[in-house]
């Protein structure tokens, strides 16, 4: 296909609760190509999540609503389909693997049904058919095909992950959301799955959002990184682009909180502050309360995007040219 598999453009999502408004997504824009990986990156209430279940289409409702934008994935705008569409759509053209496996794992239904249902349902193949397919998929995530008729609860947390990975990954979907897939996972297991979910992807030509507040993680899958905050993508890059060259303040500060093995000290230089309120997001850079290099017109004026040869960046130190204002 011509063009990028999945265009993401103005994306606003709001939640109306008895405090008030949750302005959780604003105006987020990106695209991504086949078989490629995006990192997005950010904080715990960035809308890193709330973006993700927008491109499947399950935003709870209510109290969730997409106020605005488009979602365009291999030609059609997914906000414009049906929920009868959607269907079709989620485990067969895109697939999420979520946060914690026993979450998305029904307890009491075997792992292999489990993987069977969404073969059964999508590619129309029949129950023994859908069984074999499923051992197959268990033998990729190099679980043995005889535990098909397995629990959940029979499985160790990296197996379930293994398991949830080979569901999602059982239609060949083109693009697969990854919601901090290692997050519950200790730092072993943790690189053994990052490892197999890259030579998959890179098997099965598939695209991946890799949702993480992890760098590292970032450094290890990703083609292309996207840093949000307070709803906004305030910048974005290649990999190279953002681990060699970052722009933003609140990237600048995400890079220094990593511990440089290298360097003698015995603190951290974490971001002052907290991730601002939702529910009263501050007027111009919603960073500015934190931000160390904050000018007056940051506190007043919601900054521009700055396009430097697709490293794109919202702040207004950066002028046209991307030279650095003070």
């Amino acid at each position: 296909m011509n063009g990028p598999l999945l265009e993401v453009a103005d994306l606003n999502v709001i939640y109306k609760t008895y405090e008030g408004t949750v302005a959780a997504v604003n105006g987020v824009e990106f695209s991504l190509e086949a078989g490629r990986t995006l990192g997005l990156v950010g904080e715990s209430g960035a809308g890193k999540t709330t973006t993700a279940l927008s491109i499947m289409g399950l935003v709870p409702s209510p109290p969730g609503i997409i106020t605005s934008g488009s979602v365009n994935f291999a030609g059609k705008n997914l906000l414009s389909l049906s929920e009868k569409e959607m269907k079709k759509i989620r485990g067969n053209h895109i697939s999420m693997i979520f946060q914690d496996p026993m979450t998305s794992l029904n307890p009491v239904v075997t792992v292999g049904v489990q993987i069977s249902e969404a073969l059964v349902a999508h590619q129309n193949l029949s129950e023994a058919e859908a069984e074999k397919k499923a051992m197959e998929m268990l033998e990729k995530v190099q679980i043995p095909g005889q535990r098909y008729r397995e629990y959940p609860h029979e499985f160790s947390g990296g197996m379930r992950q293994r398991v949830v990975i080979a569901m999602a990954l059982a239609c060949n979907p083109g693009l697969i959301i990854a919601d901090e897939p290692t997050t519950a996972l200790d730092v072993t297991i943790q690189a053994q799955v990052l490892e197999l979910m890259r030579s998959l992807k890179e098997e099965f030509s598939t695209a991946m959002i890799m949702i993480t507040h992890d760098l590292g993680v970032v450094g290890e899958v990703c083609d292309h990184v996207a840093v949000m905050y307070a709803g906004r993508i305030v910048e974005t890059g290649s990999l190279e682009q953002i681990f060699g060259n970052a722009r933003h303040p609140y990237t600048l500060g995400l890079f220094r909180c990593i511990p440089d093995i290298e360097e003698e000290t015995s603190k951290i230089r974490p971001i002052e502050g907290l991730m601002p309120d939702p529910l009263d997001l501050p007027s111009g850079c919603p960073f500015h309360p934190r931000c160390p290099q904050c000018m007056d017109l940051c506190r007043t004026v919601v900054p521009g995007v700055l396009d430097d040869g697709g490293h794109r960046v919202m702040c207004h130190l950066y002028g046209k040219g991307g030279a650095v204002h003070g």
